[in-house]
């Protein structure tokens, strides 16, 4: 069950389905041809703009051959101790309710590498999280003694945490913090919001670039709460270019050939857990963003 975002609200269905799902246009549309989707039970017709409060059921056909739940993981550092990768997007963590795709574990023990055993059973190893849509720099402890004190790191605020986004418009102040908590939405309870009953959350930003219509921001992260960055820019009226689940317009993300966020975790910086000595991993552009980005820069979007 897909609920619709607000920034999708009035687009027609095989529109609203395609930025969703990450499938083509002609796709979609012939997924409601053929009677694979609901609208709230009700089975649409083509042109259906898609209304505000409404849940999608689609009953996507099953593929020819069974997708493999690994990726193919490019290593940013590894010892014996510790090791991490960019992670790319499509893939989780870990597995999760609803998510039986590739994710960074399932990727690592099919390259032969051996994770620490702490954790709970689906999350061994696991010091450190981003969203499926979200690529970058991502840590994952190898050894027992890693993942003990990565995990304290972690938990007082000792790893500094850099993230790149592409937002829409240009905020003002250019440089400033973000200080509001965030929950569960009362409502909407698929996505997270800010609330005055969450957690307490910190976003410190820095514009890097300033493009038409946009803005290249550095970001530090404070705290970790889920979707924190995604949820914290678009409290302030600059949700990140592609974003259209917190609001984003879908029709500049599909200009620039964006399925997902434009957000990335582009450098992590902490004690190595073993001597102490500091370690700066830095973490490439996915093409899908460096593609956005240039069509950005240059102002074709």
């Amino acid at each position: 069950m897909l609920p619709v975002p607000e920034g999708l609200v009035g687009e027609r269905i095989d529109v609203g389905l395609s930025r969703m799902l990450g499938l083509s246009r002609s796709q979609c549309a012939s997924l409601v041809e053929e009677g694979r989707v609901l609208v709230d039970g009700e089975v649409p017709s083509k042109s259906l703009r898609l209304p505000m409060g409404v849940l999608l059921e689609v009953d996507l056909p099953t593929p020819d051959t069974t997708p493999p739940p690994t990726a193919s993981l490019d290593i940013l550092y590894e010892d014996e101790d510790l090791i991490v990768i960019n992670k790319p997007v499509g893939v989780a963590a870990h597995t999760g309710p609803g998510w039986d795709g590739p994710t960074v574990i399932s990727s690592l023990e099919a390259a032969g590498v051996r994770v620490s055993t702490s954790g709970p059973t689906e999350r061994q190893g696991i010091v450190q999280r981003l969203d499926v849509g979200t690529s970058g720099a991502m840590m994952v402890a190898k050894s027992e003694l890693a993942y003990g004190r990565l995990k304290n790191a972690f938990r007082r605020r000792e790893v500094r945490k850099i993230y790149h986004a592409v937002v829409e418009g240009h905020p003002d102040p250019s440089r400033g913090t973000i200080d509001a908590p965030i929950g569960r939405h009362p409502s909407r309870t698929w996505r997270m919001a800010v609330t005055e009953d969450g957690k307490r959350a910190t976003t410190h930003y820095d514009v890097e670039e300033l493009m038409a219509g946009a803005a290249l921001l550095e970001v530090n992260l404070e705290t970790g709460r889920t979707h924190q960055i995604r949820v914290h820019m678009a409290a302030i009226g600059h949700p990140c270019v592609g974003d259209v689940f917190y609001g984003a317009d879908p029709r500049r993300a599909e200009e620039l050939g964006l399925v997902r966020q434009w957000l990335h975790a582009v450098e992590v910086e902490f004690r190595h857990p073993r001597t102490e000595e500091k370690v700066v991993v830095s973490a490439p552009y996915a093409a899908d963003l460096e593609s956005a980005l240039e069509t950005l820069r240059n102002g074709a979007a």
